[in-house]
């Protein structure tokens, strides 16, 4: 027979040249891109796909053409510095302002809880009164398992302990359904919360208090008013997600590989205690109670900067301007009373380090004057960071589930010694 052009068949038996090539089932495609079949619907929602309905009406088909160059394309897609990004519709941080889902996170952060913009961030709806509970079986576990660690240890270590404690009392931690790991986030959150050891007697209202309520008690013996734990649950809105940082990427990689929530979160948790990343607050808090005992923030700059150390809280590689979260934090902070002492000298760390370097402050800092006025531990804040997080590394999750699985494998550029090399 003739040559066929590119896209048509020779069938044996009669078809004619140019006749069109099948189209492939919903199932089809899934199977030959690796995914699950609602996948493949998010491809079209997308436009990465066009679907045509099925002779029956009842069923979608699809180009073959179309199937196999989004499958090139997956194949070519590098996850770890390459040109290609990654791509996810959670946070979109542009011209110095940052969205959740297209909306201002700011915002979300003045009129919602941060338990309703988390679930925002999953499903995509904004529900008011959204309320997370632990679990009793995994809370149990994960109290045990935290009670058991040395007085010494950090909020990193605790939280991974109890997130590890809750994965091996759910059976079911496998299932990676999207409403089965909504069941599984809206568990864990409160359980992290909860399983951490009181700083200050426990709220007793409205079974155990708001989560923030809750957490403030396992960050410090101080009774708090509205507007601090207003303040506080801006931050953990605030703090929800950030694009692809550090922990995230690591998040991503786990889910690639189709690592169950618990361990997924406990992947995050491993990297976001770095100084560079979630404990940078601590850095920012001890550097404002120093100005404080001192009465200065000269010297204490100048202290850093004659060690050759970076002024803490100062600075974000994506914000040329101020960082958003800092300026809604410290707006919020403005209202707490006991507030006003660390907020000026936060002010006048930024303005001292301005003189010569245009730096504006992070939400480190922002952090750092919350936990300084509240009488928190400067770990404080590397805690506030974590729960706060915990939400947006499902929601990267639930968006990396529904990709090609163990896509997240760069190849190494070997450049060792050239091989054969002989036995040592």
């Amino acid at each position: 027979m003739g040559d066929h052009r590119a896209g048509h068949r020779a069938d044996g038996g009669g078809a004619h040249a140019g006749a069109e090539e099948r189209r492939l089932t919903t199932r089809e495609v899934a199977e030959r891109l690796g995914v699950k079949p609602e996948t493949v619907y998010a491809y079209v929602s997308r436009g990465q796909l066009s679907s045509r309905r099925d002779a029956s009406g009842r069923g979608s088909t699809f180009d073959p053409r179309e199937v196999e160059a989004l499958l090139r394309r997956n194949r070519r897609e590098t996850a770890f510095g390459g040109e290609t990004a990654i791509r996810t519709g959670i946070t979109l941080i542009s011209k110095d302002r940052y969205y959740y889902r297209g909306v201002d996170a700011t915002a979300l952060a003045e009129r919602y809880t941060y338990e309703e913009v988390a679930d925002w961030l999953w499903t995509g709806r904004l529900r008011r009164g959204t309320r997370f509970t632990a679990p009793h079986d995994a809370l149990i576990a994960a109290l045990r398992a935290v009670g058991s660690l040395p007085a010494h240890a950090g909020p990193a270590d605790r939280l991974r302990v109890a997130a590890i404690a809750a994965a091996a009392a759910d059976p079911l931690r496998f299932d990676l359904a999207p409403q089965a790991v909504l069941g599984t986030a809206r568990g864990l959150i409160p359980t992290l919360v909860d399983a951490l050891p009181a700083a200050g007697p426990l709220p007793r209202e409205d079974g155990g208090g708001t989560l923030p309520r809750r957490l403030w008690s396992r960050l410090t013996a101080q009774t708090p008013d509205a507007a601090s734990l207003r303040a506080l649950e801006t931050a953990l809105v605030l703090l929800i997600d950030h694009d692809l940082a550090a922990s995230t990427l690591a998040v991503r990689v786990a889910a690639s590989a189709r690592s169950h929530p618990y361990a997924v979160v406990t992947a995050g948790l491993g990297v976001v205690e770095s100084p560079l990343h979630g404990a940078a607050s601590g850095l920012a808090h001890r550097m404002l109670t120093e100005v404080l005992e001192r009465g200065s923030a000269g010297a204490v700059v100048a202290d850093h900067l004659r060690g050759g150390r970076r002024v803490p809280g100062l600075g974000h590689r994506l914000y040329k301007g101020p960082d958003p979260r800092a300026t809604a934090l410290f707006a919020r902070l403005e209202q707490v009373p006991g507030a006003a002492d660390a907020l000026a000298a936060a002010r006048e760390v930024e303005a001292t380090t301005a003189r010569h370097v245009p730096l504006h402050a992070n939400v480190d800092l922002a952090l750092a004057v919350l936990s300084v006025s509240a009488r928190m531990p400067p770990e404080a804040g590397e805690t506030v960071f974590a729960v706060a997080r915990t939400a947006g590394w499902i929601a990267h999750a639930l968006e990396e589930y529904g990709e090609r699985p163990m896509r997240m494998r760069p190849s190494g550029e070997y450049s060792g010694p050239t091989p054969p090399q002989p036995l040592p």
